[in-house]
Parts: structure tokens; C-alpha cells; sequence
């Protein structure tokens, strides 16, 4: 595991402290984390660590009420980083669970528009990347779900 890979796993870690957390929850938890360890915040870094986190899969937005949201995502091991057990009471943010529903539709929409970028692109690394996500996401998602007409996307491609 890469120290990205780990670093994702971690952001996933302190949104699964919380079921869901807002865009900017997930901020502030990280600021508190930070100084806990007794390092400056970089937000610029963290921001960027958690749009790849998203990108990658290992977190996954939806909006609610005119909010976004963040949860835990397919690929996610989710790993506390040191001192985050402390979080839930530094934040005072009620545990809360998904809207399934919601969370599923916008993993679905965002994994389609990735595999048509992908495809578009001719890019094989990020083809064999989704390729694996299709199978975390049907097994991530508490509805039954199917990606195999992805699936078929992506092999036909490698196949070429």
C-alpha cells in the first residue's frame, strides 16, 4: 500500500467516525487532528488529499440539502490516524448514516462519467483503475446494483 493509499484510507477512517460528514466538517476534523499531532495545517494539501480521495474512490459525495456530503467510500479501508478517536467529542457532530439512495445514485453517476472519460481518453491505467472499482462498488452498495455493462466497456477496450 502506497502512503496516498494510506493517507485515503485515513481520511476515510475519521468520516467513518461519523457515518457522514459535510465538506466542511471534514475540514475542521482534519484541522483539530493536525494540531492534536502537533502539525501546522496545510489546507491546501488536505484539500487536494481529499479530492483525490473522492477521485480515487475512497471517498464519495452527494449533495443534501443543498450540501455536500462526504462518506466512506468502495475501495476505502477505513484506518483512524493517530489521535482521532478524540475527534467526535472536539467536533460535537452527532453520528449520522447515509442516504443510501442518494449516496449509491452518486457514485453510480460520477463512475459512469469517469469510465466515459477514461474510454474517451484511451487512458489503460485509469480504464484498469475503474474496471476494479465496478467490482468494489457492487459489493460497497447496500442496493443491488450492476455495473457489469461497465465492466464490458472496459474489457473490449483492453482486449483492442
Amino acid at each position: 500500500m502506497s502512503d496516498k493509499e494510506a493517507l485515503y484510507d485515513e481520511l476515510a477512517g475519521v468520516v467513518d467516525l461519523f457515518g457522514v460528514l459535510t465538506r466542511a466538517e471534514l475540514e475542521r476534523a482534519l484541522d483539530e487532528l493536525a494540531f492534536k499531532q502537533g502539525q501546522d495545517t496545510d489546507r491546501e494539501a488536505l484539500a487536494d488529499a481529499v479530492e483525490e480521495a473522492v477521485s480515487n474512490y475512497y471517498l464519495v459525495t452527494y449533495e443534501r440539502d443543498g450540501v455536500e456530503r462526504v462518506v466512506p467510500g468502495p475501495v476505502a479501508f477505513p484506518s483512524l490516524p493517530e489521535n482521532a478517536e478524540d475527534l467526535p467529542h472536539i467536533l460535537d457532530v452527532d453520528e449520522r448514516t447515509a442516504d443510501e439512495e442518494a449516496v449509491t445514485e452518486a457514485a453510480l453517476s460520477r463512475l459512469r462519467a469517469d469510465a466515459d472519460d477514461a474510454l474517451e481518453a484511451g487512458d489503460d491505467n485509469r480504464i484498469r483503475q475503474l474496471l476494479d472499482v465496478t467490482y468494489d462498488v457492487e459489493l460497497w452498495t447496500a442496493r443491488d446494483v450492476d455495473v457489469g455493462d461497465i465492466r464490458s466497456r472496459f474489457e473490449t477496450e483492453l482486449d483492442e
